[in-house]
Formats: C-alpha cells, structure tokens, sequence
C-alpha cells in the first residue's frame, strides 16, 4: 500500500512565558509529520526556528513539497539530499525512524546502531528575568531535584543574575547561555567572575558570525557552540574556538545526522550537549537516544509547557526516562 504523509501545525501553552535574548514567548509552535503506510504511523516532530530563517508556513511548504517522493517509498538515507539541514528535515527524518521501528518490531536505537537507552539527568533551564526572580526561580528548581541549572543570560545585569541563581542553589552545577547576546567585551569580563562563581559551562555568548575571535582567547570557563554549530560539516571550523558543541535534532535536520554529529564530535575533542527547542515529548523522545554521548543533557522542552501531549515522556524530578514505544521509536 503507498505511503501517506500528513503536516500540521500545533500550538502549545508555555507555563508564564519563556524569554530569552532574542525575546518572549508564551507558546511553543511545532509542526508534527505524520507518514502512514496503511497499518501504522512514524511521527516526528519540529520547531521551525526564526533565527535560521525558518516559519511554521515555509517548514510546512518544505515538508509538503516531498509528497509525491514519500508517498513513492522516499527513504531516509535520500531525505538527507533531499532537504537542507533544519526544522522540515527534522520532522520526516524522525517519522521514517519512527515509522520503520513500527513496521519491523525493532526498536528506533537498534535501527541506529545505538545503545538500549537509560534514565539520564537533564538540566532544566531558567528564563531571562531580574536576578531576584531567577533566584527565587533557582531555588524552586533546587527544591524540585534539578541539580544542573541553565541560565538564559544576556543583560547588563547578567552577573547580578548569576550571583542570585548561586546564592539560591549553592550545589547546583550552572550553564549560563547567552544566545548570542553578549559582545567580546562582555565575555572577557564576565568570563573570569563566573569562573569565581564555579559556571560549568558558557553557551554561544557571541553571534555565530563573530565567533572566530574566540581563536585567540583563553576562557576561564569552557565555551560551548550552539547557533554556531549545526552539523558535522561544522566541526572544523569550530575547532580551538569552543570546547563544546550543543547537539538540537532541529538544527542537524534530524536523528540520522545527528547522530553522526555525536559520534565525531569526540573525535575533534568537543565535549557534547544535547539540546531542544521548547517543544513537547515527541520531539524529545528521538533526542534523547543520543544521551549516551553527552556530557551534559538538557531536554526539559516539556517541562516548560503548560501541558504534554499524551502518551508524554516521563520525568522523575531532573531524572529522564527512554520513550516507551507508544510515543515514539
């Protein structure tokens, strides 16, 4: 029987709004693909991303535009010419894993050469606000088990938050991520006093095509690529400028890149994140089978929604458990 693809576009509450350098949201809009071949159904789930040029219109253009070639039988390993690294790619790439997991009986870590998944921990991450509301924000997230806490950052006030968020959580490990948002002059300056303040980690604190000035400077706090690294191609480029990379399925154009993205990122001496959009469980189920390489894990997306999807992924304070089948894989 020919296969059928269906697109559509999903609104999902976020709990209060999400802000970040870039600015607020209240709701995370995806787009989920659906490929049926009569009997059952691989889904996938995006967020189209409008720093990478990308609209909730256009990614469904995008995914519509394959039709013909999925209904015909399109497999996953042509999807990956057939569309560029991004949000569309991201969608189908996870149906046809999905979907061939369904129709063979074998689990979607099996298909990818992967080990069984196991409960991992995730950071869970704080929006921008005034350092009073982060700390306070901290030490709810301390209350509830979050041992690794990520900061959305970039302010004048961006110590003041930090310092807030250490005194309300003393034992937390911190990631402080700035989405672009600081020049090189904050990051010399800043850098050494969240150095004094045990940050583990600075996410992305200059624009992606800014960064090569990082070559020549030694931080106090290993940097870590996120809006600068998409894909493996990336890789050498990035060498010497950061110490990590974030891994997000929307950015490689889905789990089949990203996990080679995962498996050489060692290689070139990265350390590796793996990372999310807000978004629901679906599209963290087939992120979260590259847990097993990273060193830091940050797939809280549903955590910050309002509501999940059903069957949703479970969490156990910042303890993620794998996708059972009837969501995904």
């Amino acid at each position: 029987m020919p296969r059928r693809l269906g697109v559509r576009h999903e609104a999902w509450p976020i709990k209060g709004s999400f802000t970040i350098a870039r600015g607020s949201k209240s709701e995370a809009h995806v787009v989920v693909a659906e490929i049926s071949d009569g009997e059952f159904i691989g889904r996938g789930e995006c967020v189209p991303y409008a720093r990478y040029g990308e609209t909730v219109e256009g990614v469904l253009k995008e995914i519509a535009s394959l039709t013909p070639e999925i209904e015909s039988g399109l497999t996953r390993e042509n999807l990956q010419t057939r569309l560029p690294a991004g949000a569309a790619r991201n969608a189908l790439d996870c149906a046809l894993i999905d979907l061939e997991a369904k129709m063979t009986g074998r689990r979607a870590h099996d298909i990818l050469g992967l080990p069984s998944p196991k409960p991992v921990r995730t950071a869970f991450t704080l929006s921008l606000d005034t350092p009073d509301a982060m700390g306070k924000a901290a030490m709810e997230a301390s209350a509830h088990g979050y041992g690794l806490l990520k900061l959305k950052v970039a302010g004048p006030d961006d110590l003041k938050r930090i310092e807030a968020v250490r005194a309300a959580a003393p034992n937390a490990r911190i990631i402080a991520d700035a989405n672009e948002g600081w020049r090189f002059e904050d990051l010399t300056r800043l850098a050494p006093e969240l150095a004094r303040l045990g940050v583990a980690l600075i996410e992305q604190p200059l624009k992606s095509d800014e960064d090569a000035v990082l070559a020549d400077f030694k931080s106090p706090v290993p940097l870590c690529a996120d809006e600068s690294c998409h894909t493996l191609a990336d890789l050498p480029r990035l060498k010497g400028r950061y110490a990590a990379i974030n891994i997000k399925l929307d950015k490689t154009g889905g789990l089949t890149e990203g996990v080679a993205l995962a498996r050489a990122a060692h290689g070139y001496g990265f350390a590796t994140m793996i990372g999310c959009m807000v978004s629901t469980s679906l599209a963290m189920a087939p992120a979260s089978l590259l847990a097993g390489f990273a060193d830091y894990v940050d797939l809280d997306g549903p955590l910050l929604l309002a509501r999940d999807r059903e069957p949703a992924l479970h969490y156990e304070g910042d303890m993620l458990f794998p996708p059972r089948t009837e969501l995904w894989g």
